[in-house]
């Protein structure tokens, strides 16, 4: 792995932290380009009432000088504004685990007792700084021509009808939507289930799409398990708390179909580029980046966390119960759009530092200008028979 982070930090604890390594020198990063993504995590219909106590702000501490990235770990410290309200505070004792959250199992795991510590760190707060981490990964990207951007195109029974939309434009429109939606209609239809859920102490689930543009051929390997991209992209997405389900291109719809209707027809062009009519695979072939962009979908499911109480049973007492509320979204698909972003992009920054080599940018970009491309020219092969196993 060409680039590793790691984060620290409760929900409601003093700051969530980050290391991250492997980020090439001479790269210009700014606190407010992180914050730009950090006020999207924070947007959204169905958001819970923390969003107005938190304005997250990332500093960073480390490997970064004059505004430059010196290639040394990056450290970042996201204080948590919330934590005056619990510090120094009794807290009750939590022993109602919630169905779908990691509670139970937690605490069996950890031998907790009491699920406070479960809680905490297997909360979604943890994904701002992730957000934070992924703004810089996307700014390295964005150096090279590749953009990562998402939108919302299902909310409970609500779906987007997106068709003839281009990516970019797709990503445009959800920005003005207050569900990240692109499509006006299906946007109304949303927010009016998301007001219903609520009134009902109910959640809702979703699905998102996250595209990313300008990829090189050649991100990734089909030679071993753990270098294959797609693999790698649904670890990152799988790891974000409530996503249930990762699909490249049309994957589930194609599941359905014959071979010859669900793949990527080539051809060659006047000059020499050999083209796709098409992007079922979503950009992916084999576990390579094929030059197309890479289209993911995610399935978040409802999140566990309602106002409305679910069975369960009191681990102190032994008794039935209903859960108990802890303060949390009604919906948070729109919110968890810009957290898919960062985790594709540090996936793909990774991928892309790995297929490079060099410590800094400027060993970089030579690099990436040389990388081969899908033409006829640079694919050429002899036609000439072998003897691969004499």
């Amino acid at each position: 792995m060409a680039l590793r982070y790691l984060t620290a930090g409760e929900s409601h604890g003093p700051a969530l932290t980050a290391i991250l390594e492997g980020m090439p020198a001479g790269l210009p990063v700014t606190e407010g380009q992180i914050a730009l993504d950090l006020a999207r995590r924070q947007c959204g219909k169905g958001s819970g009432e923390r969003m107005a106590i938190e304005k997250d702000a990332a500093q960073i501490l480390s490997g970064v000088m004059d505004g430059v990235t010196t290639g040394a770990p990056i450290a970042l410290l996201i204080p948590n504004r919330d934590h005056a309200n619990w510090k120094g505070r009794e807290i009750p004792a939590y022993t109602t685990p919630r169905p779908g959250h990691a509670d139970l199992a937690a605490a069996v795991k950890y031998g907790y007792d009491d699920i406070r510590p479960a809680l905490e760190r297997a909360s979604a707060r943890e994904t701002a700084m992730r957000v934070a981490v992924g703004a810089l990964c996307r700014a390295l990207l964005d150096n090279f021509g590749i953009t990562v951007g998402g939108y919302v195109s299902a909310i409970g029974e609500h779906t987007a009808r997106l068709d003839g939309l281009a990516f970019a434009e797709r990503v445009s429109r959800a920005r003005a939507s207050a569900v990240q939606c692109p499509d006006p209609v299906a946007d109304a239809a949303m927010s009016d289930a998301i007001a219903k859920a609520h009134d009902a102490g109910e959640t809702l689930g979703g699905i998102m799409e996250v595209v990313a543009d300008g990829i090189p051929v050649g991100l990734g390997s089909h030679v071993n398990a753990d270098r294959r991209l797609d693999a790698r992209l649904i670890q990152a997405l799988g790891s974000v708390p409530a996503i249930k389900g990762v699909a490249f291109g049309d994957a589930f719809a194609s599941a359905r179909q014959t071979g010859t209707l669900t793949n990527d027809a080539i051809r060659p062009d006047a000059e020499g580029n050999l083209l796709r009519g098409s992007n079922r695979c979503g950009g992916i072939e084999g576990g390579i980046s094929n030059g197309a962009p890479i289209w993911l979908r995610a399935a978040m499911k409802p999140i566990p966390t309602t106002r409305k109480g679910q069975e369960t049973v009191d681990l102190a007492t032994g008794q039935t119960s209903l859960t108990c509320y802890e303060r949390s979204d009604v919906c948070p698909v729109p919110r968890a759009v810009v957290v898919l972003e960062a985790v594709v992009a540090i996936v793909l920054a990774d991928a892309l530092i790995e297929k490079l080599g060099g410590d800094s940018l400027s060993e970089m970009r030579p690099r990436f200008d040389a990388l081969r491309r899908a033409t006829l020219r640079e694919a050429r092969m002899s036609g000439n028979p072998r003897l691969f196993w004499p």
